[in-house]
């Protein structure tokens, strides 16, 4: 059995104090909401094609929304929830580049060779072009489709860019994270360049505008100049709440009370982004769209601790396979919902959208083979049972080897110093390293980062490479069970063999110093031609600007204080 311990504050102080009682079906917080006896029932089919708009936020904790007893506002989120459908057995992927590349082609990292880490700006490396993307089959089915926001799906040539993918039209960044203002990205000492693109061309003029606002702003403006007549598709994937953590001063000032500052400043983002999706939806009703529409709401990956984020009572953090990396925040709003205003505890996975929305807009998947994901409309709609079964949650062979996993300890058939994770069913299976592995509730993160010490914290032995949980009835992963059931662990082991035997090779190329801001006029884009390969090799150093001066990375910074802190708590393990 696991040994528990608390540096700072004791476990009973947690109970005295109902850190570890959260009830999980509390009314307040996850429940239903009762039914309106006096409501008009729905049609139980579609007259046409709806409106689908999807909403991502990035980096937003599982604990920090309203319905989930945050302490961070989210009035408009919670009551598009409340009268929608809240999915509380909903996944993820634990960074980026995963989740936005299953959300767009329904398939599972291990198929289009994105299984290892992020697509990294410098990196000739893009969603691979062979793939028919979800925007690509709204258009067949007639759809003008539109994407706002983060891209973070390479872009190293021109044929990787969301106007060759399948969107109409296109505003937002394309590397991983920028400047909420000035739209300035630094990818390592001396290697910044601007990161907002209309289109295929870099939006110099947008800078100086707040992005949460601006890609509202956007999405308002494309619903004013379309007609609600025809089918629209848009794709709103929000730069917030990932860091640097910015926020204008007014949602600020809400949160004076909070002791971290951190987490004041990352509560403004999150109040702002719901202020945001707010003005969507109002827009959705003024220019004649919303009784036709579905909004889906859906977060990437688990909250960045560090930078604010909370995923209480969950165990772990952005970044690893634990359930506060890969359990996300999910619902739908619609208007077409038969079943609404409830709580479904039906599995679905980021894959799922893709055949659920193309199926909605009356599109044709039967020429798309290998997908992953499932129609869950019924289930979500209607209430009925998911068809989905299991998730892979991946397999890394590149990511670092656990050092006391073997052939051995995964019964001659797996080698558990690879980092995978699987769910079948109510078991969860992780070999390998999947991540840092404490629960830190929300109370600890005042007085950002000295109270980091007071955090709950698993002693798991030396020679950890497996682990097993009951995810129903364990949902916080608090008791592995991998020695009482070594007959569980073979079975999910088995299904990471069979889906070992169809993964594409990993595609994660060498950085390019051809990519470098300064080669492209100081902006972040397209830098190979078509007739370059992906191990095409540049000699040329980054020319030195004679007429500016060099921009401090400030993100650079920040990476180097968080892995420097992460290093002293991994040091520091009881």
């Amino acid at each position: 059995m696991a040994v528990y311990a608390l540096t700072g504050f004791s476990l009973v102080s947690l109970l005295s104090f109902g850190y570890l009682s959260w009830d999980w079906m509390k009314p307040s917080l996850v429940a239903d909401v009762a039914t309106d006896p006096m409501e008009k029932p729905l049609p139980p089919t579609f007259t046409r094609p709806p409106h689908i708009i999807f909403i991502l936020t990035d980096d937003q904790g599982y604990h920090d929304i309203g319905y989930h007893g945050s302490d961070i506002q989210t009035p408009t989120l919670d009551r598009l929830a409340a009268d929608g459908v809240k999915l509380e057995n909903y996944y993820i992927q634990p960074i980026c580049t995963p989740s936005r590349s299953q959300l767009i082609t329904g398939r599972y990292q291990i198929h289009t060779g994105l299984q290892h880490s992020i697509i990294r700006p410098r990196q000739p490396n893009c969603l691979p072009l062979d793939q028919v993307t979800l925007p690509q089959k709204l258009q067949e089915a007639g759809y003008s489709t539109h994407m706002v926001g983060k891209w973070h799906l390479g872009f190293y040539k021109k044929e990787c860019l969301p106007t060759r993918r399948g969107f109409d039209t296109f505003l937002g960044s394309l590397t991983g994270n920028v400047d909420y203002y000035t739209y300035d990205n630094c990818d390592g000492p001396g290697v910044c360049g601007y990161d907002l693109h209309e289109g295929e061309d870099v939006a110099w003029d947008q800078s100086g505008k707040y992005s949460t606002f601006l890609y509202a702003q956007r999405v308002s403006k494309i619903l004013a100049s379309h007609s609600p007549k025809e089918p629209i598709f848009i794709y709103v994937a929000f730069q917030a709440v990932h860091t640097p953590l910015q926020s204008p001063k007014e949602y600020i000032y809400r949160y004076r009370s909070m002791g971290n500052v951190a987490r004041r400043k990352y509560a403004a983002m999150v109040t702002c982004m719901d202020e945001a999706v707010k003005n969507i939806t109002w827009a959705l009703k003024k220019y004649g769209y919303y009784d036709n529409s579905v909004i889906v709401f859906s977060t990437d990956n688990g909250g960045q601790t560090f930078s604010g984020g909370s995923n209480w009572p969950l165990r772990g953090r952005k970044g690893t396979y634990w359930e506060g990396g890969v359990r996300g925040i999910g619902f739908v709003h619609s208007p077409l919902i038969k079943r609404k205003r409830r709580t479904s505890w039906a599995l679905v996975h980021i894959t799922d959208w893709y055949p659920t929305l193309v199926s909605l807009a009356r599109g044709n998947l039967s020429n798309v083979q290998g997908l992953d994901g499932y129609d869950v409309w019924p289930a979500i709609s209607e209430g009925k049972e998911s068809p989905r079964t299991e998730i892979l949650h991946n397999i890394d062979p590149l990511y670092n080897h656990a050092k006391y996993g073997s052939l051995e300890d995964g019964f001659g058939i797996w080698n558990t110093a690879v980092q995978a994770s699987i769910r079948v069913g109510e078991w969860k299976l992780l070999t390998g390293d999947p991540g840092y592995s404490d629960w830190i509730p929300p109370q600890t993160l005042t007085n950002f980062p000295g109270s980091w010490w007071n955090l709950e914290r698993l002693t798991d032995g030396p020679r950890k490479s497996v682990w097993l949980f009951n995810i129903t009835a364990d949902p916080y992963e608090r008791y592995d069970l991998s020695e009482q059931r070594p007959d569980v662990v073979r079975t999910l082991l088995m299904r990471l063999v069979h889906y070992n035997r169809t993964a594409i090779p990993v595609r994660y190329p060498a950085e390019n110093p051809r990519a470098h801001p300064d080669f492209n006029g100081g902006a972040w884009g397209p830098w190979a031609s078509e007739e370059d390969g992906e191990d095409w090799e540049g000699s040329r150093e980054p020319l030195k600007s004679r007429n500016k001066k060099k921009k401090k990375c400030k993100i650079c910074k920040l990476r180097s204080f968080f892995r420097k802190l992460n290093t002293r708590l991994m040091s520091n393990r009881i």
